[in-house]
C-alpha cells in the first residue's frame, strides 16, 4: 500500500430537510435529491458531536448501524485531522462520516490492496462535485487534504477494519469548511473556506447529496456489488 493513500488500517437545519426526532436533539434526516441504493439512505444529523467518524465506530463495535450509513455533524468539537490532529468544525460547513460493509458491498475475501488510492478517489469526487455544482475549482493536496490558494479547506479520513488481510468494513470521514468566515489567528495563513474565497455560500445538503450520487457508483465500479 502507497504512503500516500492516508489509509488507517484498524485490526480486529439549515440545509437539511425532512427531519424527525429520534434521540433528544439527534434527528433522522432524509438528505434531497438523493439517487443512490445505500449510500445515505440512513442519515442521522446531530447538532454537535465530537467526532463523527468516533461515532460510527461506536455504533459499528455494536452491529448498531447500516450499510452506507451517514453521521453528520452542524458542529464538530473534537474531529480527526491531518497527523492525528484535531479537526473542529463550526456550523453551516461540512462534517460527517460513512461506513461501508463488507457484508453488503464487497465479493467475499476482498483484500486490503483493492483499496489502494481511495482516498485520492474520494478527493476526486469532491473536487467534481464542487466543480459541477458551483463552477469552483479546488486542488488536492496528498495525501488527504483539499486546498484552495494553498490554504486547507478540507480533509478526508479513510479507516477500515481488517480480519488477517481481508477488509471487514471501511469508515470514511470528510470535512470541508464551506462557509466559515472567521478563522482564529493562529491558522489564518493555512486554512480557509470556499465561502471566504469564492464568495459563495455553499448548500452543504446539495454538495454531500450529489457526493454520494457519484461516490456510491465509484464505490462499485472499484469494489463489486453483491
Amino acid at each position: 500500500m502507497n504512503n500516500k493513500d492516508a489509509l488507517i488500517i484498524q485490526k480486529d437545519k439549515k440545509n437539511f430537510t425532512t427531519k424527525s426526532f429520534i434521540d433528544n436533539d439527534i434527528q433522522n434526516i432524509k438528505i434531497k435529491n438523493l439517487k443512490t441504493n445505500f449510500l445515505g439512505r440512513t442519515c442521522f444529523l446531530y447538532p454537535k458531536i465530537d467526532s463523527t467518524q468516533k461515532e460510527i465506530w461506536k455504533k459499528q463495535e455494536k452491529n448498531e448501524i447500516a450499510n452506507g450509513t451517514l453521521i453528520v455533524g452542524k458542529v464538530q468539537t473534537d474531529g480527526i485531522g491531518t497527523h492525528g490532529r484535531k479537526w473542529y468544525t463550526l456550523e453551516n460547513n461540512i462534517a460527517f462520516s460513512f461506513i461501508i460493509n463488507s457484508d453488503f458491498i464487497f465479493p467475499s475475501n476482498i483484500s486490503i490492496d483493492r483499496l489502494e488510492g481511495f482516498t485520492l478517489e474520494i478527493a476526486e469526487v469532491l473536487k467534481e462535485v464542487f466543480k459541477k455544482l458551483y463552477d469552483i475549482e479546488i486542488d488536492i493536496k496528498l495525501p488527504n487534504d483539499l486546498v484552495v490558494n494553498d490554504k486547507k479547506i478540507g480533509g478526508i479520513l479513510t479507516e477500515t477494519k481488517l480480519q488477517g488481510d481481508i477488509v471487514k468494513c471501511i469508515v470514511i470521514g470528510i470535512g470541508i469548511n464551506t462557509n466559515q468566515e472567521i478563522f482564529p489567528d493562529e491558522i489564518q495563513n493555512i486554512a480557509t473556506s470556499i465561502k471566504k474565497e469564492f464568495n459563495v455560500k455553499i448548500d452543504n445538503e446539495s454538495i454531500i447529496s450529489e457526493f454520494c450520487n457519484i461516490m456510491e457508483k465509484k464505490i462499485i465500479e472499484r469494489l463489486g456489488e453483491k
